[in-house]
């Protein structure tokens, strides 16, 4: 406190005291009891007014003791427990949460992980996936406010992610890496990938693509085999060496029968290996017997017409045609769609075809589309066009419903070209994906839509999509999601079935390791989709016969089930309405396969690599104390003791008004009591 706030406050308590002296004893001859009490009672009341006016600041100093941050970041996925190391890194990580140096040096917390940061503090090593780098990532955010150690516990296997090899930790933290499992070198065979097409068509081949890796000092021989239920339909000799310990197979196998193929590829196991849970995997493929034939029909050149080609052809089961109006073998029946581009009156035979004909359509407009002659086709949408065009950003709408597809970054499309001029729809019969922004005002007119009846139609205002096309790939270096974008589009366009008021959405087989998504959708008589309804979705595994049963969840305009990680085998499906008498089944079959047992022993290379590129030492199990030492005798890792001031006015002290105001009202009865008021 400094000295004049003491000067003030003496200069207070001088006042108080002789302002109250003179007032009750300084005049008075005799002096009795109560003048004692009412000077006692005023010096108090007015010494007290006069703090608060001065309002003296009370400083004080609290001392803390600030710990670095310990993580503990425990592996908890399944390949822990197959490789019979999981209760060796429970108990190590317990010894580090509960050594007492430990504790009083630093502030211990434990995470784990598997495909993602757990929080949980129990370790049942039952993920079935690991994914390190995001691990590591993850625990340095959230505690990057600190100076941070992390041990982390693992074997080194990972399955998911990004190399954690590469992880470099950032300044404020330390990671230690810390080995858990059997490091030997162990002769291996392994089948870690087979890459093949979803579909093939049938009486064709198809191809699959195999990769095989050997670990072992020895050379060896292993025949590949390939069954088809208990049939053989493929066989191949390999030899693997320490040199030569990566193989690649291509072969390519026939597609006889139509639906869903699994086949079982192995590699057969050699004398003395420890781990063939890793030399078999199971594979399916849908085989479909006819390919859906698209013809894009156009009387100009432009680079839309190649977007188009190649978003279509991206699935193999899509043909598109280009063929321009003066081709005499023009014959529009024979396919499924037809893309009729920027039209004019010199379409006027084809679009007649189609329209008697009740083909399946795409309309797509631009610059160079005669808007007259459409309008008198009377399709649905007119508009006024005049010469001048018009660029159209596309916004995303939220409400249709005909399919799903997701939102690929629309927003962020550069915009199409059009006639400008008012646009006119029939609401009721387009359901629209995308609509227009222009200027930057949503219009709320059409831009994309598809019918909602047969046969089916749809429209695209404005040409330049193929620059949607390479903006996609600007931002995702690949153009899979505008393709599928497109081929969502044209499968919808080139269906022939009637419109269902209940639709479901399902993969024909899923892998044991990935989530079971089903999505359906809900229409009422109108064909409106009806939010309000409830669905539910009854399972029954062929193999057990056990169901169970469950409700569908409401996203966005689909109904969606999440089965989670589903057991191995085949299954079957109702998806009902409650109160309605509609519902819809299917089949689906779970793949087993689980990346988490194709490893035999602990990763010693890969967590090497990690500790030499970030400089630092990697320990085994056996070196626990050498870590604790490494810990407790950093000068990076020290507890820091901070001082911290704290000035609080008196004036916050809202005791001292309490007690101001009991003095006053002490003194107001008093007087009451002596019936001096």
């Amino acid at each position: 406190m400094e000295s004049s706030t003491i000067l003030y406050i003496t200069l207070a308590l001088i006042a108080a005291l002789g302002f109250s002296f003179f007032h009750y004893l300084f005049p008075k001859a005799k002096r009795t009891g109560k003048n004692y009490i009412f000077f006692a009672l005023r010096a108090i009341s007015i010494f007290l007014v006069l703090i608060l006016i001065i309002n003296p600041k009370i400083s004080s100093t609290e001392l803390e003791v600030k710990k670095p941050a310990l993580v503990v970041l425990a592996d908890n996925s399944q390949s822990l427990s197959y490789l019979g190391v999981g209760e060796r890194l429970e108990a190590i990580s317990d010894s580090l949460l509960k050594n007492a140096e430990i504790r009083e040096n630093f502030e211990v917390s434990r995470l784990l992980f598997g495909e993602q940061l757990q929080l949980d503090d129990s370790l049942n090593f039952s993920s079935k996936e690991t994914n390190i780098y995001s691990a590591l990532s993850e625990a340095e955010e959230i505690f990057s406010n600190s100076e941070t150690a992390v041990i982390l516990l693992t074997d080194g296997n990972q399955s998911l992610g990004r190399d954690y090899r590469y992880f470099k930790n950032n300044s404020s933290s330390s990671v230690f890496p810390f080995i858990i499992g059997d490091t030997t070198r162990y002769q291996d065979l392994n089948l870690s990938r087979i890459n093949v097409n979803k579909y093939a068509f049938l009486k064709n081949r198809f191809p699959v693509e195999i990769f095989l890796d050997y670990s072992g000092g020895e050379n060896i021989d292993a025949d590949l085999v390939i069954r088809s239920g208990e049939t053989v339909i493929f066989r191949q000799n390999l030899n693997f060496s320490e040199n030569n310990s990566s193989r690649i197979v291509r072969t390519e196998l026939p597609a006889n029968s139509l639906g869903v193929k699994t086949y079982e590829v192995e590699i057969l196991p050699v004398t003395g290996e420890k781990n063939t849970l890793n030399n078999l995997q199971k594979f399916a493929i849908e085989v479909i017997d006819e390919r859906t034939s698209v013809l894009l029909i156009t009387d100009i050149t432009h680079p839309d017409l190649g977007a188009f080609k190649k978003a279509i052809e991206s699935n193999q089961q899509r043909n598109v045609d280009i063929q321009f109006l003066n081709d005499k073998n023009l014959e529009v029946s024979e396919y499924q769609l037809i893309i009729v581009y920027q039209v004019n009156r010199r379409f006027n035979s084809v679009m007649a075809n189609i329209l008697e004909n009740d083909l399946n359509y795409l309309m797509v407009t631009g610059t160079k589309t005669d808007w007259n002659y459409l309008n008198n086709l009377d399709l649905g949408y007119t508009r006024k066009a005049t010469s001048q065009s018009q660029e159209i950003f596309p916004v995303y709408d939220h409400t249709f419903s005909s399919f799903q597809f997701e939102d690929i970054g629309f927003d962020d499309f550069p915009p199409l070209l059009d006639k400008f001029g008012a646009l006119e729809f029939d609401q009721e019969q387009f359901n629209i994906m995308l609509s227009q922004e222009i200027q930057g005002i949503e219009t709320g007119e059409p831009l994309i839509g598809v019918s909602q009846s047969n046969p089916k139609s749809g429209f695209i205002f404005g040409e330049n999509i193929w620059r949607w096309r390479s903006k996609a790939f600007l931002d995702n270096q690949s153009f899979q999601e505008f393709d599928e974008f497109i081929g969502k589009l044209v499968q919808n366009l080139a269906s022939k079935t009637t419109r269902q008021r209940l639709t479901v959405e399902v993969k024909n087989f899923y892998y044991a390791n990935e989530n079971v998504l089903i999505s359906a959708q809900y229409f009422d008589e109108n064909y409106q989709f009806d939010p309000g309804a409830n669905l539910s979705i009854e399972f029954v595994n062929n193999e057990t016969k056990e169901s169970f049963t469950s409700d569908l969840l409401l996203e966005n305009n689909f109904f969606q089930f999440d089965g989670g990680d589903l057991e191995p085998g085949i299954y079957d499906f109702t998806i009902s309405v409650e109160g309605k008498n509609l519902a819809r089944s299917g089949t689906f079959e779970v793949i087993d396969f689980n990346t988490e047992q194709q490893f035999v022993s602990s990763n010693l290379s890969g967590m090497q690599s990690f500790a030499d590129y970030n400089g630092t030492r990697l320990f085994y199990p056996g070196e626990l104390n050498q870590l604790i030492n490494t810990l407790l005798n950093s000068d990076k890792f020290k507890p820091v003791q901070k001082s911290r001031q704290k000035t609080v006015p008196l004036i916050d002290w809202y005791f001292l008004l309490f007690i101001l105001i009991f003095v006053l009202a002490a003194e107001w009865f008093y007087r009451k009591y002596l019936g001096l008021i």
